[in-house]
């Protein structure tokens, strides 16, 4: 066994960010542009559903589907909010919540319905 570092995604960026290479500067100006564009959302919260499709469209994905997708994210963020009123804790209980009702619609939880359908977590 060797003693390793690790670092999490915010760590990374720091890291970047402290690196006084030329060669870092596209990394630093990315970093700059994602965290103005961050800064947008906050400030106009629609801004990111925008992205959101912009991104979906550059992937290939068809208006219908994005449609369909940006209406079950929203439906799944009003769902969690009624949770939180109600007193759900967080990210475990949901997780149960939401295998209990895929498994009273379709017979499947999420898990097993990922494995059926072969499907993968899809990159960013």
């Amino acid at each position: 066994m060797r003693e390793t570092n690790c670092v999490n995604t915010q760590g990374i960026f720091r890291i970047i960010q402290s690196i006084p290479s030329p060669m870092a500067e596209p990394y630093k100006r990315w970093l700059a542009r994602v965290g103005y564009e961050r800064v947008q959302e906050i400030e106009d919260p629609e801004l990111a559903g925008k992205r959101t499709k912009a991104l979906y469209r550059a992937k290939g994905y068809s208006e219908a589907w994005i449609e369909k997708r940006m209406w079950g994210i929203a439906l799944r963020a009003e769902l969690t909010d009624e949770w939180k009123k109600r007193g759900v804790g967080g990210e475990p209980e949901y997780a149960i919540l939401t295998s209990e009702i895929s498994m009273a619609a379709f017979g499947l939880t999420p898990s097993e319905y990922k494995q059926l359908k072969r499907l993968e977590r899809m990159p960013l």
